[in-house]
């Protein structure tokens, strides 16, 4: 316990020197946990430590342990955590995904944003939010819009009745230098600037990037959400 919330706390005051070295409020920066491959035991630590925003990456493996986590808290009178998912959608594992999630990082096509609004429909369920992943680096191993593919994208989801794009979500590409990829995070601020302007009827207000490896550099350029796991619960367990 004592370690999970030694690294939470170090990691927000990561966050906050970054925010302060940009002229941002830390408080303008969301923390989400990664917890990809961690049992709800560790996550439980997170959250007992303070941590309420949590991500997945794996519909199917998040199920359960949201079910039991927020069981877990229901039993004893506490709210349950905001939960983030923030990894690759297959369309046959949508029906695992509406209804769960506060915020969809990961809608990478047009075909997968009109599986969910189907979906959303079928279920009765309202509106869910979401942002759109671009693929900036253009790795051909990276899920994701083009930029050029943005404006397009943004006007056939906007027809859908049941999704709200809230933002721009990337993946920078692996480096040893953080600043490597410092133009990868600028791009996607420049990105969602240019789309305010083509579409002010969308409430842009979410850049979801950084990580464990290059949080701080994402914050300097912009990020109002970062993804955290190694940095918060160690190396993965598989």
């Amino acid at each position: 316990m004592e370690a999970i919330a030694e690294r939470i706390e170090s990691v927000r005051e990561r966050i906050a020197k970054a925010a302060e070295r940009s002229g941002r409020d830390a408080d303008d920066v969301l923390l989400v946990a990664v917890t990809k491959t961690h049992p709800v035991e560790t996550i439980r630590k997170a959250y007992d430590a303070g941590l309420r925003h949590f991500g997945e990456n794996r519909p199917e493996e998040a199920l359960p342990k949201i079910e039991a986590l927020n069981a877990q808290l229901a039993s004893e009178g506490a709210s349950a955590p905001t939960w983030h998912m923030i990894g690759h959608i297959q369309h046959r594992k949508v029906k695992l995904v509406i209804g769960k999630y506060a915020l969809i990082h990961s809608v990478d096509t047009v075909k997968l944003a009109r599986r969910l609004d189907g979906k959303l429909e079928e279920a009765g369920l309202g509106v869910q939010p979401i942002l759109l992943e671009v693929n900036v680096s253009g790795e051909p191993t990276k899920y994701g819009f083009r930029p050029e593919e943005l404006p397009g994208a943004v006007e056939e989801i906007l027809a859908l009745k049941h999704l709200e794009i809230q933002g721009l979500m990337t993946v920078a590409p692996i480096a040893e230098d953080p600043e490597e990829v410092r133009p990868v995070f600028r791009r996607l601020r420049e990105l969602m600037d240019e789309l305010k302007g083509k579409y002010p009827e969308v409430p842009w207000k979410h850049l979801s990037m950084g990580m464990t490896d290059d949080f701080e550099v994402a914050i300097e350029e912009g990020s109002t959400i970062v993804r955290i796991g190694r940095a918060i619960f160690g190396p993965r367990e598989y």
